[in-house]
C-alpha cells in the first residue's frame, strides 16, 4: 500500500513502479553474477599461472614415413621454423628429433626426421614440438656426473658438465616454466668448448626437484632459493666465479639470484635466453592472447600478490610482483648482462629486455632475434646464438687463457 501511494504520489501507476523495481532487481542480479563470473574467471587464470602442468600437446602428426624418415605436422607458428627441434610423442617413441623443412603449406609442415623410426612405428597424433633438441645428457657425449643438491625443500637433482681442464668458473643454468632441466643441455657443448664447468639444475614443483608444501611457482620467488644452493655446491667443489644462464622464467630465477644471492660475490655475469623480466608485462600479453577483459587480468594479479588471494591461489604466500620486476630495480645491479630475445617470442614479449637494456646501458648488452620464437633461438639459428654468448663471455674473462678451437 506505501509503493502505492508513493507511486500516485510521483505521477506513476503502480504496475509501473513494480515493473521499475522488478527491473532493479533482475539488473542487481546480474551485475552481481557477472562479478561472480569474472572473480571467478580471474581466480582460475592467477591459479593456472602457479600451477606446474605437464606438457601440453600444441600440434598434430598428419603423417609419419619411415620409408622417407620424414613426418609431417599440424601448421602453426613453431612448427615451420627453420632449424634443429623436437617433438614429444606418444607411442612407439616418446622423442623424435627433427630436421629441417622439407616442404610446407597452409595445412602441414613436412619435416626430416634425425631420429630414426622404424617401420612398425605407431604414433599419437597429439604431440608438442619443442626447442629443447637433447632430452639426454648422454646425447651430447661428453663426460658428465649426477649430483644431489641440497636445498630447503630437499635434494635436487643436477648434471655437472666438468671442463676439460680444472676451472673456477663454473656456468649454472637454470630452466624455464613448466620444463625441466633437459631444456638447458644445448647450452652445455658451448660453456665446454670455453673451458667452463656446467651444472644443470632443478628447483623445487618442476618435476624432478622436491615439491614443496603447496605444490605451486613462486614465479622465481622461491625458487631461486634452490639454485642459491647450487651456488653454494659449486663453491665447495672449486668454483670461484659463477655465470648464471636462465631460460625464460630460468632467467626471472638468475635474476634474483643476481639481486639477492648470499653468493653475490661469486657472480661475474648472468646470461638470459627469452627471459622474464617483469611478471607483470607477461601476464598481460598472455591475457591478451586470450582476449581476457583487463578486468580479469588486474583481479587475477591482485588475487596473486595480495593476502586475500592466497586462500584461492594456494600460494601460501602472495607473489611479490615488485621485487620480481627487474626494470623497476635496475639500479640494484652490479654484474654484466647479455639477454638474447625474439621481437616475435609469441610467449614472453620482448618488451622488459629492451626496458632493461634502456635502464643500465653501462650493464646490459641485448641480442635482438627476429622469427625465432621462445626459447628457441639456438635452434633457429645456433651459430649466431653461439657466437654471441661466446664473444660476450670471453669479454668479461670468463675463458681460460688457451682456450679449444671455436665449435
Amino acid at each position: 500500500m506505501l509503493d502505492s501511494r508513493r507511486a500516485a504520489r510521483h505521477g506513476a501507476s503502480p504496475t509501473a513502479f513494480a515493473l521499475f523495481r522488478g527491473a532493479a532487481v533482475a539488473l542487481a542480479t546480474a551485475t552481481a553474477l557477472c562479478s561472480a563470473l569474472i572473480g571467478a574467471v580471474a581466480i582460475r587464470v592467477a591459479r593456472q599461472v602457479v600451477t606446474p602442468a605437464g606438457r601440453r600437446a600444441d600440434t598434430r602428426i598428419l603423417a609419419l614415413d619411415p620409408a622417407s624418415q620424414t613426418i609431417t605436422l599440424e601448421h602453426n607458428d613453431d612448427t615451420g621454423l627453420p632449424g634443429r627441434y623436437g617433438l614429444f610423442t606418444r607411442g612407439t617413441e616418446d622423442y623424435v628429433k627433427l630436421g629441417s623443412v622439407l616442404a610446407e603449406n597452409e595445412a602441414g609442415v613436412k619435416r626430416k626426421l634425425l631420429t630414426h623410426v622404424g617401420q612398425d612405428a605407431r604414433l599419437s597424433a597429439e604431440a608438442a614440438f619443442s626447442g629443447w633438441y637433447f632430452d639426454r645428457p648422454e646425447q651430447l657425449q661428453l663426460p658428465f656426473s649426477s649430483q644431489l643438491i641440497g636445498s630447503a625443500v630437499g635434494p635436487c637433482p643436477a648434471w655437472l658438465f666438468p671442463a676439460e681442464q680444472d676451472t673456477d668458473v663454473w656456468c649454472i643454468q637454470i630452466h624455464g616454466r613448466g620444463t625441466t632441466r633437459a631444456e638447458c643441455l644445448r647450452a652445455v657443448p658451448l660453456m665446454h668448448n670455453l673451458g667452463i664447468t656446467t651444472l644443470v639444475v632443478s628447483y623445487r614443483n618442476d618435476g624432478e626437484a622436491p615439491r614443496s608444501r603447496t605444490g605451486t611457482y613462486g614465479l622465481g620467488a622461491t625458487e631461486w632459493r634452490d639454485v642459491d644452493a647450487a651456488i653454494g655446491f659449486a663453491r665447495r667443489n672449486g668454483a670461484r666465479r659463477i655465470l648464471l644462464m636462465g631460460w625464460s622464467m630460468g632467467g626471472a630465477i638468475a635474476l634474483q639470484l643476481a639481486l639477492s644471492s648470499a653468493h653475490r660475490d661469486m657472480i661475474a655475469g648472468v646470461v638470459l635466453d627469452s627471459p622474464v623480466i617483469d611478471w607483470r608485462v607477461v601476464l598481460d600479453y598472455q591475457a591478451g592472447l586470450m582476449k581476457l577483459p583487463a578486468t580479469v587480468t588486474k583481479l587475477a594479479i591482485s588475487a596473486l600478490e595480495s593476502d586475500w588471494g592466497t586462500a584461492f591461489t594456494r600460494t601460501g604466500a602472495p607473489i611479490p610482483f615488485d621485487r620480481l620486476d627487474v626494470v623497476a630495480r635496475a639500479d640494484e645491479l652490479r654484474d654484466p648482462i647479455l639477454i638474447l630475445h625474439s621481437d616475435d617470442d609469441g610467449f614472453v614479449p620482448s618488451d622488459a629486455s629492451h626496458d632493461l637494456r634502456q635502464a643500465r646501458p653501462d650493464l646490459v648488452e641485448l641480442e635482438v632475434f627476429e622469427v625465432a620464437r621462445h626459447t628457441k633461438l639456438w635452434n633457429y639459428d645456433e651459430q649466431r646464438w653461439s657466437a654471441r654468448i661466446r664473444d660476450w663471455v670471453r669479454a668479461q674473462g670468463l675463458t681460460p687463457t688457451a682456450e679449444p678451437a671455436d665449435s
